[in-house]
């Protein structure tokens, strides 16, 4: 099962994402500061009014302004105000659900404006509202029963001197704030003028740089690539350029290294056949067939050079072919000569290659089995997503800490250039550039019953 990936892959989507998670972050902080600010701001709106009363009361009491003393309040502000207002000399008992915030920020409102209380206790509790006079005769004339409006109330108790206590009370809204709305539709007004043009300045960036890495990876593939279009902020720019001048330089030394190679294989191949013709005079049966194995070792070992060389820029077009097939073929073909070589029963095995190539890294395999293991068990199996032909022999393996170092150029198990025990130590090395270039690998192992297994896998 496909692991699901929240994280993104591409370096847009990761900016894009870091700047959308520090916008949610700063909001988050903002909306925590606002939000206890406008609590505060309730708390303070629901105080005030509750707070202004036993403040007037005690003022209309003479209670903190002795010149108001015996003053009769005549205005009809005062007297709705001491009409909320009741004074006790005994410790009121308020019902409701006690509010210790309201009794905090109470005793704080008294100590700013300078009024010495000794205790301060506040509830709160809900109760109907008597019917409006228009209401009673609406509901008269119509019938219908006026539902209850009930409204919250707070209450608040202050003992102002030991043993006298003021009891006032004051409304309290019941309307939900519509803070989290307004926010949310900030948050997101932030989002499309941030996020948008990030986007469009990351699609701008990006286009170029997928632009740079198809080319790139065409490059590795193929040897050659398209030159990548200069667009883009100025950065892109500059890096596209530096890879289309790399391209370029680069193209132009494969160039000359095979033009160079063509003409070291030609000016070697001229006098290599000139010796084979020289040979055929040599009356010694003995000494002419050492000197043509000579010369066709030299051939081969050039026509190896060569390959090596000119891997990953071959001219060879890639073409669906029956991997099964290409194996029995070539395998026919060392059976052909008298070699030990076998065949495994294989279903078809289809894949996209470059079938020369193929053939000739099978080739090199059997070859290696025949020479250093007697004989060669060749398969092809169509696995999960690849197809594997393997070449096992019956030989002594290779030591685990000497695979790696037998698929370099020139590498051989034991140091002499014997031709009787093998070549320069190019094949491996040559089959590996050939895998490469098929984006495939060549695989090394030593068989549990002896011997060793040389696999091609090739993705189908």
């Amino acid at each position: 099962m496909r692991r699901l990936r929240l994280w993104p892959q591409s370096l847009v989507g990761q900016i894009i994402l870091l700047v959308a998670i520090g916008l949610f972050v700063a909001q988050a902080i903002n909306f925590g500061l606002l939000l206890r600010e406008r609590n505060r701001v309730d708390l303070t709106s629901q105080t005030a009014p509750a707070v202004y009363r036993v403040i007037n009361a005690l003022d209309a009491r003479g209670e903190r302004r002795p010149d108001r003393a015996g003053r009769q309040g005549n205005d009809d502000r005062e007297r709705n105000e001491r009409r909320n207002v009741d004074f006790s000399t005994t410790r009121p008992v308020l019902d409701g659900k006690p509010r210790p915030d309201v009794q905090a920020r109470a005793e704080a409102m008294f100590d700013d404006i300078g009024l010495t209380v000794h205790s301060v206790a506040a509830a709160e509790d809900s109760r109907i509202m008597p019917l409006r006079r228009w209401e009673q005769i609406r509901s008269r004339a119509t019938g219908e029963v006026p539902r209850d409006r009930r409204v919250g109330r707070l209450r608040l108790a202050v003992e102002y001197e030991p043993g006298k206590w003021v009891v006032t009370e004051a409304r309290i809204g019941s309307r939900p704030p519509r803070f989290g709305g307004w926010l949310i539709g900030q948050t997101l007004i932030l989002y499309v003028i941030v996020l948008l043009p990030l986007l469009w300045v990351g699609r701008r960036m990006a286009r170029p740089m997928k632009q740079l890495t198809a080319s790139a990876q065409q490059f590795a593939k193929t040897g050659a690539a398209d030159p990548v279009d200069e667009r883009g902020p100025g950065d892109v720019r500059d890096l596209t350029m530096a890879f289309n001048a790399m391209r370029a330089r680069i193209i132009a030394m494969l160039d000359e290294k095979d033009r160079m190679l063509g003409a070291i294989g030609h000016d070697l191949r001229t006098p290599l056949a000139s010796l084979r013709v020289r040979t055929e005079s040599v009356e010694d049966d003995g000494e002419r067939a050492r000197m043509s194995e000579t010369i066709d070792e030299m051939n081969r070992m050039l026509e190896d050079i060569l390959s090596l060389a000119r891997a990953g820029r071959s001219t060879e077009n890639v073409q669906k072919v029956d991997l099964s097939a290409l194996a029995d073929a070539v395998v026919e073909d060392f059976i052909e000569l008298g070699s030990p070589v076998d065949l495994a029963d294989s279903d078809r095995a289809v894949a996209f290659v470059r079938p020369q190539q193929i053939r000739r890294a099978l080739r090199n395999l059997i070859e290696n089995a025949i020479v250093y293991g007697d004989r060669a068990h060749v398969s092809v199996v169509h696995e999960a997503g690849m197809i594997r032909i393997a070449v096992a022999d019956d030989g002594p393996g290779i030591a685990e800490d000497r695979m790696e170092e037998m698929l370099e150029p020139f590498t051989r198990l034991e140091g002499s250039r014997n031709r009787e025990t093998g070549g320069a130590g190019l094949g491996l090395a040559l089959v590996r550039a050939i895998m490469a270039e098929h984006q495939g690998e060549l695989h090394l192992s030593n068989r549990p019953e002896g011997g060793l297994e040389a696999s091609l896998v090739l993705p189908t």
